[in-house]
């Protein structure tokens, strides 16, 4: 970090709906961001995230399970292992991790991805989001957040007005759970700024 509060910012999935989203804010913000994606000019591999990640301040993912007909946990869960290891290896202690929000708790003891009426086409990436979570909370050495998005997150507009929770899936008032990429962007450019909830789950929704 400069004599600004401007931070080298290692970013995994770039260019999705959220990542893309997540550069531009903290670019806007005079960040430095290294964006890469499994795809395009600017590829990398979260395997490689030891050496990639040398000289930056904080590591941000938003990369996603495989959607290609396979299993998604074991290699989602094998590249967060990767990238864990490669922060610790490369000195980096900041993570920031964007989860999903099926592990998110509808009633106590009860997760949004065990509810009857889940759709069964996201089911596996939302378990496999659930491990994530599950994986993170046994790291102990690493300064993470894992960052869950409403129930429905969609393009829109970025009015920098949403709330903040823990483990409760939250809704408004007509009981819908939502939240912007936008909006969403800009929750975790504020955790990248303020170390609010080190070694949390944070919620976020409208």
């Amino acid at each position: 970090m400069d004599t600004l509060g401007r931070m080298k910012i290692l970013l995994f999935g770039a260019t999705g709906m959220v990542g893309s989203r997540i550069a531009t804010e903290l670019r806007d913000r005079g960040h430095e961001v290294t964006g890469l994606s499994r795809k395009g000019p600017d590829k990398g591999d979260v395997h490689d995230t030891a050496a990639l990640a040398e000289g930056h301040d904080v590591i941000v993912s938003a990369i996603a399970p495989p959607r290609d007909g396979t299993e998604p946990e074991p290699p989602f869960l094998a590249a967060y292992r990767a990238l864990i290891d490669g922060a610790r290896a490369s000195g980096v202690r900041r993570v920031v991790v964007v989860g999903g929000a099926g592990s998110l708790q509808v009633a106590p003891g009860q997760d949004l991805v065990d509810t009857p009426d889940f759709p069964e086409v996201y089911k596996k990436e939302a378990l496999a989001g659930r491990s994530l979570l599950r994986l993170f909370r046994e790291v102990e050495d690493l300064d993470w957040t894992f960052v869950s998005p409403a129930a429905q997150i969609a393009p829109g507009e970025r009015t920098g007005v949403f709330r903040l929770g823990g483990d409760l899936l939250m809704t408004d008032s007509e009981g819908r759970s939502f939240i912007t990429a936008e909006d969403f962007a800009v929750a975790i450019a504020d955790e990248v700024d303020k170390n609010a909830h080190l070694r949390q789950r944070v919620c976020v929704a409208y």
